[in-house]
């Protein structure tokens, strides 16, 4: 039910607001425009938060960018919440493995998955694989981030996000059935209420918090 729930909460709005919008918008050159104090503060306040969140349950990196907010520069705000969900993203991945390593309970569906694959918990082996995952996103994304922006924005971004739901449906449907499309339904009608009132999508995380809670 993980598939219809968090998808239709947080992939699908975006895409129905995405469609009435104007597509990949442009990008500005690749050269680092935060001054280096700002860059370090948010970087650091990102990685606190994402390493705190990293040992409790229910509580995803999203709500660490949250978190690491107050941090970033009023006068380059766009810029700074990149770097802090940057930052706690990379922290959530690495503390959540040693969550796993010290506790044996996932934190993360990546390390649900890991766990039933019965991939051996060797830190050492897991965190190279982080540090080979990172050096490679961040080559891709520096040798063709810009080249893929280019060809995204050229698309028509109503068939594009149509495609996409279509997808996710299709996807809940394999994953729980037609209960499962209906709960997709149910959820993306509620995930598109927290910007109509001016409050952050990150609080709809209380589907997973609260159960786990009680």
């Amino acid at each position: 039910m993980l598939t219809p729930l968090l998808t239709g909460l947080f992939g699908a709005p975006i895409l129905l607001d995405a469609m009435g919008g104007g597509g990949v918008p442009p990008q500005d050159d690749p050269r680092l425009a935060m001054p280096r104090r700002d860059l370090g503060v948010t970087a650091g306040a990102g990685s606190l938060a994402g390493a705190l969140v990293g040992y409790l349950p229910g509580v995803s990196a999203a709500i660490a960018s949250v978190i690491a907010l107050p941090a970033v520069p009023n006068r380059d705000p766009d810029r700074g919440y990149v770097v802090a969900t940057s930052g706690a993203n990379t922290a959530n991945t690495v503390f959540a493995l040693f969550a796993l390593i010290a506790l044996g309970t996932p934190r993360t569906g990546v390390l649900v998955a890991m766990k039933e694959t019965g991939v051996p918990l060797s830190l050492p082996a897991l965190l190279t694989a982080v540090v080979i995952g990172a050096a490679a996103g961040f080559l891709l994304v520096v040798s063709l981030g810009d080249r893929y922006l280019r060809t995204v924005g050229r698309m028509e971004y109503t068939t594009v996000s149509t495609a996409v739901l279509a997808f996710l449906v299709a996807l809940s449907y394999l994953f729980t059935g037609l209960f499962g499309v209906g709960v997709f339904v149910v959820a993306a009608t509620v995930g598109l209420l927290p910007p109509r009132f001016g409050t952050r999508r990150v609080h709809l995380m209380g589907v997973l918090i609260g159960p786990l809670m009680l």
